[in-house]
């Protein structure tokens, strides 16, 4: 069966993707159309560029993430630098190294730009803190930035969505008014996009399914909040989740396979093997117990 996807944000918690990914193709589904944030832009990424379920497996199993942490040269020697810097930066860590991989990754494909891709197979979600806006590459990429979607690498567009706020350095973009853009992480706004594919004018072709690194919006626990920094980090956590939050629960509920990843933080760089696969097998546990249900 032919589907569209949607990927959630979720760092490393990803792998448990692959699992998922594994049953879905052993019940013969097939993805035309996908998009995500962040960690789930990734994923798209991938599997728009033809990636098989067997080759992302590979890649991710044997990626050494720790190779990511790029920084600038004063940094190697003064470590205190890093910190220092990160005020005028906003990112510890440069993020270049990460979008070559993504650039390598793509080519062996000889997918570079979103012309090198079927039309409409990929959709990645960026937060615009300047504009204050969710934007969609490469739908918003001329009306926002006066860009060709044709000519504008793909490695760039998920590099942009992925870059965790504080960790990699927000890219920054020329938009219509004249103004460099603060480009930050997709997820920031709206970590799930199912409602991508709803903005369209034309009747549904193929169901949706959405795949979040989570568990369901009325499963999540309370918040204990004691202090300034707890009061933030909430703060910040409520605001990223409120929008899907609403949207999903009206209208898509039964549309998304939660993988609710709870011992692993989204920028653990250091999973072993062991916990890589303990992920990969969580992943196929709950999309086989999902799909005993789904589609409707």
């Amino acid at each position: 069966m032919k589907i569209d996807g949607v990927f959630s944000g979720g760092g490393v918690k990803a792998f448990a993707y692959v699992g998922a990914l594994e049953v879905l193709e052993e019940k013969g589904f097939s993805f035309v159309r996908v998009a995500g944030s962040s960690a789930g832009a990734i994923v798209s990424g991938m599997i728009a560029a033809g990636y098989s379920v067997k080759e992302i497996k590979e890649l991710f199993i044997n990626l050494d993430m720790n190779q990511f942490m790029d920084r600038s040269l004063v940094e190697r020697y003064v470590p205190i630098w890093k910190w220092v810097s990160l005020y005028f930066t906003m990112g510890l860590y440069k993020g270049d190294r990460f979008e070559n991989w993504l650039y390598q990754v793509l080519a062996k494909k000889n997918i570079y730009t979103f012309h090198d891709l079927p039309k409409d197979s990929l959709r990645v979600v960026v937060a615009d803190l300047t504009l204050g806006k969710i934007v969609v590459i490469p739908d918003d990429l001329e009306r926002l930035y006066n860009l060709r979607p044709e000519s504008f690498l793909v490695a760039k567009a998920i590099r942009m969505s992925a870059s965790l706020p504080y960790f990699f350095r927000p890219e920054k973009i020329m938009n219509t008014n004249r103004e460099k853009s603060v480009v930050v992480d997709g997820a920031v706004l709206s970590t799930l996009p199912i409602w991508i594919f709803d903005q369209e004018k034309e009747k549904k072709q193929r169901p949706v399914l959405g795949m979040k690194l989570t568990a369901s919006y009325d499963q999540l626990p309370a918040k204990k909040i004691t202090n300034a920094l707890d009061l933030t980090k909430d703060l910040i956590d409520t605001m990223r989740i409120a929008h899907d939050a609403r949207y999903i629960s009206t209208k898509h509920q039964e549309d998304v396979l939660f993988l609710p990843v709870t011992d692993v933080t989204v920028a653990d760089l250091d999973l072993s093997a062991k916990d890589k696969q303990r992920l990969i097998d969580f992943g196929k546990v709950r999309a086989t117990s999902f799909l005993k249900h789904w589609p409707n």
